[in-house]
């Protein structure tokens, strides 16, 4: 339990780092390219002594590490030493990206694993090749078409949902099915391949050969060995979800951490553009974090240090 303790203290410490890494190779980028967002007030500038008092007073002669940290602080306070106003449209958007992320998590994860599991007992039969398909079908399809033909259908053609908005758990039903029919695909697929190696090891067959019933040994014997890549899989997934969202929620209207994001990048709002990446860092480490965890939980011969 100690080593468990330090590992978690060890790790989320680690995020600090990378949050600096992340955040200020963006601001690096953004301010060598093109179109540098800071600039934009320089435009108004009519003779270049003008343009250069601007820069002094905007602080665009400071060093780059200097107007780095300077803009890492807005993120958090304003000028009058109170919450910014980033966090607080984080703390309106963010929990609905959330929402969306763990419900199709949810979804994909309850429909993958019997997908996938059918699939392997079934293995060269006609279910097997139908449940493949439908994985074949959703790992090739781009999510911002399933997501335009999802709102054609069920939304314009047949009425059943709205198209856009959040106000109830029913403008939920699209977005997340969107996300989750793709992120279903690459699950069920990985969990047949770990089903199929698990089913032929020694004490399967051992099992079945003492008479043990073929649904207990699914479920105590091949299951849990082969949850393993499954968990990885389920972890890179979780992480891509989230920027995932970053269509899908242009597509529906769906004011999460994405739609902020692109709303950002399209008024130039540096400082928002930066706050996005930092929500998508740590939530991306977030869950290696919780995937590792799972590791030792699942299988004692792996241990954390």
């Amino acid at each position: 339990m100690k080593n468990m303790v330090v590992f978690i203290i060890r790790r989320l410490l680690s995020i600090i780092p990378v949050l600096l890494g992340v955040t200020f190779l963006v601001y690096l980028l953004m301010t060598i390219a093109p179109g540098n967002p800071e600039t934009v007030p320089l435009r108004a500038a009519r003779t270049p002594e003008e343009r250069e008092e601007m820069r002094e007073r905007l602080g665009l002669n400071d060093p780059i590490l200097v107007r780095y940290g300077r803009m890492m602080k807005k993120l958090f306070m304003d000028d009058s030493g109170k919450a910014s106003n980033i966090i607080r449209k984080m703390n309106v958007h963010l929990p609905k990206s959330l929402e969306l992320c763990f419900t199709a998590l949810f979804v994909s994860v309850l429909l993958a694993l019997p997908l996938g599991v059918v699939a392997a007992i079934k293995q060269n039969t006609l279910v097997d090749g139908l449940c493949m398909a439908v994985s074949l079908v959703g790992v090739s399809m781009p999510n911002f078409w399933l997501g335009l033909l999802l709102m054609i259908w069920f939304a314009l053609k047949l009425g059943w949902f709205p198209t856009t908005g959040s106000e109830s758990a029913i403008y939920l039903v699209l977005p997340a099915a969107t996300l989750a029919f793709i992120n279903m695909a690459a699950i069920a697929r990985v969990t047949r391949s770990s089903v199929l190696e698990v089913i032929r090891q020694d004490y399967v067959r051992t099992a079945r050969a003492k008479g043990v019933p073929e649904n207990r040994i699914i479920r105590r014997h091949v299951l849990r060995n082969a949850l393993l890549p499954t968990i990885t899989v389920i972890g890179i997934q979780l992480g891509e979800l989230l920027s995932g969202t970053i269509i899908i929620e242009n597509i529906y209207a769906w004011p999460g951490v994405g739609r902020l994001l692109i709303q950002a990048i399209n008024s130039r709002d540096m400082s928002m553009m930066i706050a996005c990446v930092m929500v998508f860092a740590v939530f991306v480490s977030l869950v290696n974090l919780c995937v590792d965890i799972l590791y030792s939980l699942i299988d004692p011969r792996i241990t954390i240090n």
